[in-house]
């Protein structure tokens, strides 16, 4: 793998990324949260984009990875105009966003934001988008709406999951759900159905809002949310070509 370099946002912050180029479009990897460019998704994406000659993107977001930055000053907008800022600076060629769990959510985002023609597709992995909405009890929006930091159990890691009020609050501003998603580009959701964070029905939801006409929904009745074993990767791969050959 290339080594990591790091971008410069207008504040200061310095965000990593790794970028092998070639031919277009450039493959975008947005990860989960509080997950990394190191993950073995983005890592394998990454590789296969090398042994094709592919231009590829991994990042960290600030405050995750090796960004500068605290991850609980992050909210999806900045990450998007961070993923924007990175775009801008190194793809020259339309992109095609891969995004994983929270990941898929920014990948919207960011896709909605790019200019007409340089988004040129989308991956989603377990895509989570509203999760802000739908993933939070109402116990815990009401300490959130009132500046309480909240904590969950965290079966990937020792440390519990925190969701701090600024980013629970640009989330519930950012939701995409209740109306039709202006994107008119291919579109494959990979979803598991044994998912016990992001239930799959939300690739169907998704599916059902975007204007595009072009949008494919694989669920993988015996997969988790990670969608991280072997086979897993293999159709991640496998549908990534697939779509790179759609789109070239």
């Amino acid at each position: 793998m290339t080594e990591t370099r790091f971008h410069e946002m207008p504040d200061g912050c310095h965000i990593a990324y790794r970028h092998t180029p070639g031919a277009g479009p450039t493959i975008v990897f947005l990860p989960g949260y509080m997950s990394d460019m190191a993950g073995g998704k983005a890592s394998a994406v990454f590789e296969w984009a090398r042994g094709e000659g592919r231009a590829c993107l991994l990042l960290d977001y600030s405050g995750c990875g090796e960004s500068g930055g605290e991850f609980s000053e992050g909210t999806l907008i900045r990450w998007k105009d961070e993923v924007l800022a990175l775009i801008d600076s190194l793809c020259r060629e339309p992109v095609l966003l891969i995004g994983s769990s929270m990941g898929g959510w920014l990948m919207l985002l960011v896709a909605l934001a790019l200019p007409k023609g340089r988004c040129a597709a989308m991956i989603g992995i377990a895509p989570a988008p509203d999760f802000t909405d739908w993933g939070m009890d109402e116990s815990d929006k009401a300490k959130l709406q009132a500046g309480e930091t909240v904590f969950k159990d965290n079966p990937y890691g020792a440390e519990p999951t925190p969701t701090h009020p600024g980013f629970w609050a640009d989330g519930q501003a950012s939701r995409l759900l209740g109306s039709e998603i202006a994107l008119d580009v291919p579109v494959r959701l990979l979803h598991g159905q044994r998912d016990p964070d992001v239930p799959w029905e939300i690739s169907l939801r998704l599916a059902r809002a975007l204007r595009s006409a072009d949008v494919q929904v694989h669920l993988i009745k015996d997969g988790d949310h990670r969608l991280s074993r072997e086979s897993d990767v293999a159709l991640l791969l496998r549908t990534l070509g697939d779509l790179v050959d759609r789109v070239d």
